[in-house]
């Protein structure tokens, strides 16, 4: 049985180390009040049987809270207030230096809530571990000097969650969506280099990856371009080889047709666009930002963008060419084709593309093919969105998120021209749904004077992200800020106007509205009287961000948290306030945002049109998933199911596996077993457990994950149930 330390290293449980703790806190009460050897093995003896029955690693503290309860029980007061003194003072001590511990056992790779903090980083890399130092040290900043006592009291506890507190010293924002356009259109300047306007598609290609890492490396966020912003190069190069083949014939003495010209142009623009689409797909995958990881990137497939025929047909060769190369996938090092991490990939249902007679459709078969064999793309309903993303104008839009779901709000700019490309996530703060239900004890006036309570209590820690940006030059980060990505400021301009009236947005996350109506009506979201609750509760958070908006000229958004690390923090806070509740707190994760259930039994279509309801409710954000088997060999169901998402929900994904074990080749599905209390994940063919010698590709929470995870989120994933 293992426990976590206080600086996050997994160790064995050790019974003696419990003695001890009480032996030495028994022999500075008064004898009357002492207990007998005997009694204080019991006490240890039934925190072990405890601690036994939790399906994961109990922390220090935790365990320490245990041994208080049973001191409780035994009668042993005095006892008790001698212990929790004992822990005080220690704790006192521990508070003179917060993070030397922390950071010791990072860099020695034996901090497991480090370790398995984020799927998509590999905590051994050396740039990763100083990404890691660099947050603790921010982390400690924050708590102790930049944010409220209450805020980070909350934040701890597990009542909200203050997110990316490891960047939030520095003056940075979350996601953007980024203006390619105008940086290829303009030019731009990339590590004080002027980088004029590309004069083909192979080097509007390389740039854009120059741009995408530029990007990362200044904010901490996911971040999206569109395809469509390159396809203009694409004419630019057929123009340019137009001419070097008609030379090359000239030079030869050769003459040919028009169309025999054409179709050697043609052939050669094919060419051009593989290998650019190759460079954008493989140097994503390959850069490694400040951060310590690939760039979080998201590439948009719409070919509703293109400005003319010409450019639409360029746009959908290069979108053909992008999805043909991920089902290929990339090799591992043992030269094995896998599925990367990124980019993740969204491509546009629209009109043109979702019939059999469309003349796009066989891009939507492609985008089949490619989700069953490596999970993307994610799909987008151009109808859908168009009438739940209205601008002022009454005009409907259609556009990317920024990374796995943030989604701005329609804008019109001082022209009167909607505006997406160029604007920014100013940040998340999130409120644990679970928590407030818990606190009212079932009490539905408790609850929702509770709910303003922690609505009051988000607003202020939101507030504050605001705050930390305001006044931030353009000099902090010139590549966003002066040279186009998101706006184009004079040097030592501040960032503020960007800020205010809509241009940016700052979301206000939700988490664990499954178990929140279960536990106050005892009902799921699947049944009628849960679901109309659970829309209750979504209404009431879209009333507050609306009159936060109102009063401040901010632009606050609801939006569906993609806990990954901070379903089992939740979990765990909820377990340690409340104990073990049957459907509520039974599991060492919480639900993501307003989801399904991962164990409920229902089927892909029910569950679209179910989560439809909500996702439209949750308007800075949100994904809904469906959770298949392996579907190459049955293409018909997944194009059932990107139909369905057409007419019935704005954004969705198929949750397939992918997966390659190193040792025997085993190429099926991974599995995850539980081992001394711990799950672990383990090839069935030969029972390998070497995690460096695994590929695991799963969905996290809107993008895939290839660095395994922690147990909640490991729990969750081994729970879900297939939809199809």
């Amino acid at each position: 049985m293992k426990i976590i330390k206080r600086n996050g290293a997994e160790v064995e449980f050790d019974i003696e180390k419990i003695i001890g703790a009480i032996e030495a806190a028994n022999n500075e009460v008064v004898e009357s009040d002492r207990l007998t050897e005997e009694q204080i093995k019991v006490i240890a003896h039934t925190v072990e049987y405890i601690c036994s029955k939790r399906t994961r690693a109990l922390g220090v503290e935790e365990i320490q809270d245990l041994v208080e309860n049973e001191l409780m029980k035994f009668g042993a007061h005095n006892l008790a207030r001698t212990y929790i003194t004992y822990r005080y003072k220690r704790q006192l001590a521990r508070q003179s230096n917060t993070t030397d511990e922390c950071i010791l056992s990072l860099i020695e790779c034996n901090n497991e809530e480090v370790k398995q903090e984020n799927s998509n980083k590999n905590p051994t890399v050396n740039s990763v571990q100083r990404d890691y130092m660099a947050g603790e040290v921010s982390k400690d900043i924050t708590k102790r000097i930049l944010l409220a006592p209450d805020v980070v009291r909350a934040h701890e506890e597990g009542v909200i969650h203050f997110h990316d507190a490891d960047y939030y010293a520095q003056h940075m924002h979350n996601c953007d969506l980024v203006n390619l356009e105008d940086m290829l259109q303009n030019g731009t300047v990339i590590s004080d280099t002027m980088i004029e306007k590309p004069h083909s598609f192979s080097t509007a290609c390389n740039i854009a990856t120059q741009i995408i890492a530029q990007v990362a490396s200044s904010q901490y966020g996911g971040q999206s371009i569109s395809l469509t912003h390159l396809a203009p190069f694409v004419q630019i190069s057929r123009e340019k080889i137009t001419l070097e083949v008609k030379a090359e014939m000239e030079d030869i003495g050769v003459t040919l047709t028009d169309e025999k010209i054409s179709s050697i142009v043609e052939k050669r623009v094919r060419d051009e666009i593989r290998k650019g689409i190759q460079t954008i797909q493989y140097q994503v995958v390959t850069l490694m930002t400040t951060n310590g990881q690939a760039p979080f990137i998201t590439v948009f497939m719409y070919l509703g963008e293109a400005k003319n025929e010409r450019e639409k047909q360029d746009l959908a060769i290069m979108i053909e060419e992008t999805l043909r190369q991920r089902i290929e996938g990339v090799k591992n090092e043992k030269g094995v084709y896998i599925t990367p991490a990124f980019p993740k990939l969204i491509y546009v249902l629209e009109e043109q593309n979702i019939h059999e007679d469309s003349p796009y459709y066989y891009l939507t078969r492609l985008a089949g093919e490619c989700t069953a064999k490596r999970m993307v793309p994610d799909y987008i309903s151009e109808k859908i969105m168009k009438n739940l993303k209205v601008d002022k104008n009454g005009d409907g839009h259609c556009y990317t998120c920024m990374g796995c779901r943030s989604f701005l709000t329609p804008y019109v700019d001082e022209n009167g021209k909607a505006k997406y490309y160029g604007r920014f996530n100013q940040g998340v703060v999130t409120v644990n749904l679970v928590d407030i239900a818990l606190s009212s004890y079932k009490n539905e006036e408790e609850f929702w004077k509770i709910f303003d309570e922690r609505m009051k209590l988000c607003h202020r820690a939101l507030q504050a992200r605001h705050e930390r940006l305001t006044g931030t030059m353009s000099d902090a980060a010139p590549i966003l800020w002066q040279h186009g990505a998101l706006a184009r400021l004079q040097k030592g301009e501040t960032i503020d106007k960007l800020l205010h009236g809509g241009y940016s947005t700052i979301s206000l996350g939700y988490a664990g509205l499954w178990e929140t109506v279960y536990y106050m009506t005892g009902k799921k979201l699947t049944e009628e009287e849960g679901k109309e609750y659970g829309l209750k509760i979504m209404r009431k958070l879209n009333e507050y961000t609306a009159k936060w908006k109102q009063e401040e000229n901010i632009d606050y958004s609801l939006y569906g948290t993609p806990l990954e690390s901070t379903t089992y923090k939740f979990a765990k806070s909820l377990q340690k306030r409340f104990g073990i509740i049957k459907g509520v707190t039974d599991r060492n994760y919480i639900t993501n945002s307003y989801h399904i259930h991962v164990t409920e039994e229902i089927d892909a279509f029910d569950k679209l049109k179910l989560e439809s309801e909500f996702q439209q409710l949750s308007p800075g954000g949100a994904i809904s998933y469906v959770e298949v088997p392996n579907m190459q060999h049955n293409l018909d169901a997944v194009m059932s199911v990107i139909k369905f998402i057409y007419d019935n929900i704005m954004y969705a994904e198929l949750n397939t596996k992918s997966d390659f074990c190193q040792v025997c080749g085993y190429d099926g599905e991974i599995q995850i077993v539980e081992d001394d209390g711990k799950l672990v994940w383990e090839c069935p063919n030969c029972q390998n457990r070497d995690q460096d010698k695994l590929n695991v590709a799963r969905r996290t929470c809107g993008y895939i994950g290839t660095q395994f995870w922690n147990q909640g989120r490991t729990q969750e994933i081994k729970e879900r149930v297939l939809h199809l």
